[in-house]
């Protein structure tokens, strides 16, 4: 009887640690990395962090996933797990309301939070820190030659997608309209991800998309095994415009053959290019923060492994552009590279 009742024990323990794990103890689930699979989360007392990265056709969640894992293996502190998000306008938010504790987000729209400009006119979002900057933001355009949109102006009379609602492509795509004298009201404009704007394009549903994504862009690699497609170039009067109304500007050309047409290379492109920074709830413990920020560039080489962008994040750019508040565990680290 004695045995039974054992026996009855140890099954009743393990339906509640099973149910219990299946419950995500309070929420957290195991963090998934950058194919999406979902690892065993590590064993001790580790403190849980939610990535708000961006949409799964762009940079942001890839690249995230390969962060996340990197961090993991190396900070026995933390479990980071990746979710997507509306990017760069979302994630600030998804901070200062305490929803998300790491984000990636452009460094103009975190400016913007900061002073209760754009995006967030007439509220202050003040509750995130700077960790410092991960890789060049391109904003690139692309139309379709089939449908006339070789140039920002051929925009003019087509469906275009100007990025999706929350992401600082949509808060950046207007402005860059208007330095070429067009409106949304020119055009028919849609809020697709870049990866449901890319599988209309395919389809000849959508004329034109842009997104701020690193190069080459997966998602417009994907586009050309089908469809022919023109850079929408930013220059001249038109990028002296935009660079005096947003200081945070800077020309980008992306080198001749990053993209390919039915085997012939496509010459430079020259477009303009912000930062894509990372950052923290402005609670988030110091010594965490001061890993995130070693790991993420002392360990560049192992994130570059999943994903190509990670040879992008070198500590020499790491202060770049960035014009918000740092984070005292971010602070810390630089102070020990003379940086600060």
């Amino acid at each position: 009887m004695k045995k039974t009742r054992f026996g009855l024990l140890l099954v009743a323990l393990l339906v509640v640690s099973l149910a219990f794990t299946a419950c995500g103890g309070g929420g957290d689930e195991a963090p998934a990395d950058e194919n999406g699979e979902v690892t065993e989360a590590p064993s001790g007392d580790v403190q849980e962090l939610l990535f708000a990265t961006g949409g799964t056709a762009g940079t942001y969640y890839p690249l995230g996933g390969a962060m996340s894992s990197v961090w993991n293996e190396h900070i026995d502190a933390v479990n980071v797990t990746i979710q997507p998000s509306g990017a760069s306008v979302e994630n600030l938010r998804l901070l200062n309301t305490r929803d998300a504790d790491i984000v990636m987000a452009m460094n103009n729209i975190a400016e913007d939070a900061w002073h209760g400009e754009g995006s967030f006119e007439g509220t202050e979002v003040q509750g995130f820190r700077a960790v410092g900057v991960v890789y060049p933001e391109i904003i690139q355009g692309v139309g379709l030659v089939e449908s006339g949109v070789l140039t920002i102006e051929d925009q003019a009379g087509k469906t275009v997608a100007g990025g999706p609602p929350g992401s600082g492509t949509a808060a950046t795509t207007p402005h860059i309209f208007a330095a070429y004298g067009l409106t949304e009201d020119d055009m028919t404009v849609v809020n697709d991800t870049f990866g449901d704007a890319v599988d209309k394009m395919k389809d000849g549903h959508v004329d034109a998309a842009w997104n701020v994504l690193g190069a080459p862009a997966s998602a417009i690699v994907d586009l050309l095994t089908v469809r022919e497609v023109a850079f929408l170039e930013i220059t001249g009067d038109e990028l002296e415009t935009l660079q005096e109304e947003f200081p945070l500007i800077a020309p980008h050309v992306i080198p001749a053959g990053t993209y390919n047409y039915r085997g012939e290379d496509y010459d430079e492109i020259h477009t303009i290019a912000l930062q894509a920074v990372l950052y923290v709830r402005d609670d988030l413990d110091d010594d965490i923060v001061y890993d995130l920020a070693r790991v993420m560039y002392e360990h560049n080489s192992q994130i570059a492994q999943s994903h190509a962008t990670g040879e992008q994040i070198v500590i020499e750019n790491a202060l770049n552009g960035i014009t918000t508040e740092f984070h005292p565990g971010a602070i810390r680290y630089y102070e020990e590279q003379g940086m600060m």
